[in-house]
C-alpha cells in the first residue's frame, strides 16, 4: 500500500495535485494548514481515500485534531503536531500518544522540516512543508502486508 503525505500546504494545491498524478498513490493524508487544501484534494481524487487532520493556521475547522487510522496491517496516528509540542525540536510527546494508541506509525506536520525515524518502536513521518518555504516536499510511505513501513521524502516543485 502506498500512502501519500502532505502538511502545510497553505493554499498550494497544485505541487500536491501534480506528485499524486505521478504516483496514483492507495490513500491520500493531509496534515493541516489549510483544510482547504485537503479538500481540493477530495475534489481531484475523489476515488483515493483521503484522512485529514486541522493544523494550527485552521480556524473553525471541521475536521479533527487527531486521528487513529489503519493502512492495511499497521496503526497509524495522524496529527498536525503542534498539540505535541513538535516545534520545539521533539517528538516524545507524539510518541507517547502513538504509544498508548497502539500505532507503529505517527504522521505529523507543522515544522515545516522533513524528517522520519524510528523512536521507541514507532516509524515517525513529518513531510515538510508542501506549499510554504524554499524546499517544497512530501512523504510517500509504503506500507508492506508483513506490517513493515518504509518512508521516502520526495521534493516538490511549483
Amino acid at each position: 500500500m502506498k500512502v501519500a503525505v502532505f502538511s502545510d500546504t497553505h493554499g498550494v494545491t497544485s505541487p500536491m495535485v501534480q506528485a499524486v498524478r505521478e504516483t496514483t498513490p492507495d490513500v491520500l493524508v493531509h496534515l493541516g494548514d489549510y483544510e482547504r487544501d485537503a479538500e481540493a484534494l477530495l475534489r481531484a481524487f475523489p476515488d483515493i481515500p483521503l484522512y485529514h487532520v486541522c493544523g494550527n493556521c485552521d480556524y473553525s475547522a471541521k475536521a479533527p485534531a487527531r486521528l487513529v487510522v489503519q493502512f492495511g496491517p499497521v496503526t497509524a496516528l495522524l496529527t498536525h503536531g503542534h498539540l505535541y509540542h513538535v516545534d520545539f525540536g521533539r517528538v516524545d510527546s507524539l510518541v507517547y500518544a502513538a504509544q498508548e494508541s497502539g500505532a507503529q506509525l505517527a504522521l505529523f506536520g507543522h515544522t515545516h522540516t522533513a524528517l522520519h525515524e524510528d523512536v521507541g518502536g514507532v516509524k515517525v513521518v513529518n513531510p515538510g512543508t508542501a506549499g510554504k518555504g524554499r524546499n517544497l516536499t512530501w512523504a510517500l510511505i509504503t506500507i508492506f502486508e508483513n506490517g513493515g513501513i518504509a518512508a521516502e521524502i520526495r521534493p516538490l516543485s511549483l
